[in-house]
């Protein structure tokens, strides 16, 4: 039985039955969502340091051939896995860090070595490049940088005198439009609305919203009416109008962690950053994790049996 609409007419009414398209499922494999990837694109990674980054979408990201790419990110793991991997063309980033361990090795060396073209910000400008590509206004006005070497490591960066009496001089935060957002969040539905449990969730609305599409990998994906079983409607972020396609990864962020589904695996980011110190251990490494599929990776990491 389709729905019934009821139409005014020349002093009556008529009915008119409509048909409503079902929600699209957005459910997608690791596989799926890469071969929707380009070279050369631009792809904001969510997560913070070395907290819920979308490990499994980046590990999918090294098993292919994708190259010269443009990360934005408040980078952690994932921007030096994709930097020892040679994917990375240019990184814009407010910090690049495991947290426990303050330099990620392997962007340290990349860019130490001339690897990468680097735009360093601000950790406030960075949130404000995304906030205005997701507004879509070309830059935003920043105190944040003033006074500081910030212009002089970017020359590209412009200031701006405020058209009002009080005449203050900003730094134009240029908007970070991203081809592409990929994301690790609790859980989503299959319509793509995301939740997020624990108590921050970083910045990955803006991410989203800055993207032209956004792909969201999960611990779960949960059924109509279960978001409420675990949080308030406030723990959905992310409306299912800014996604693109949703995977099921259980243990997606691993080694960063996913609170409150599991902490931070500090025992394997310790021997990720030891094996990043010589070529000989980083090749053993790969090989071992990163060169074998993310089932075969979660058994060898042992979260799985």
């Amino acid at each position: 039985m389709f729905p019934v609409r009821w139409v005014a007419g020349a002093g009556f009414l008529t009915v008119r039955r409509i048909r409503i398209a079902p929600m699209a499922d957005k459910r997608m494999t690791l596989e799926e969502v890469v071969a929707e990837l380009r070279d050369g694109m631009t792809v904001g990674i969510g997560g913070w340091g070395a907290r819920r980054k979308p490990m499994a979408l980046v590990r999918a990201i090294l098993r292919s051939d994708l190259r010269d790419l443009t990360i934005v990110s408040y980078g952690g793991p994932d921007v030096g896995l994709l930097c020892a991997a040679e994917k990375v063309r240019k990184v814009v980033f407010g910090f690049v860090s495991l947290d426990a361990i303050p330099l990620e090795p392997n962007f340290r060396r990349a860019r130490e070595q001339g690897r990468v073209e680097a735009m360093e910000l601000d950790e406030g400008m960075l949130q404000w490049g995304l906030r205005a590509a997701a507004m879509r206004v070309s830059f935003l006005p920043c105190r944040a940088g003033l006074g500081s070497m910030v212009t002089e490591v970017n020359p590209g960066l412009r200031t701006v005198r405020s058209p009002y009496d009080d005449g203050e001089e900003y730094v134009a935060v240029p908007a970070l439009h991203l081809d592409v957002a990929i994301l690790h969040a609790n859980r989503a539905d299959a319509r793509g609305n995301v939740q997020y449990l624990g108590s921050d969730w970083y910045f990955d609305d803006l991410f989203a919203m800055a993207a032209k599409r956004t792909f969201v990998s999960c611990e779960r994906v949960v059924g109509p009416g279960e978001f409420l079983k675990e949080g308030s409607p406030e723990t959905i972020r992310i409306s299912r109008l800014w996604t693109t396609g949703v995977v099921e990864a259980p243990f997606g962020a691993h080694f960063t962690h996913c609170l409150p589904d599991y902490g931070r695996d500090e025992g394997f980011q310790r021997e990720y950053a030891k094996a990043a110190a010589d070529e000989a251990s980083w090749a053993a490494f790969r090989a071992r994790y990163l060169d074998v599929g993310e089932d075969e990776y979660l058994r060898r990491v042992g979260v799985r049996p």
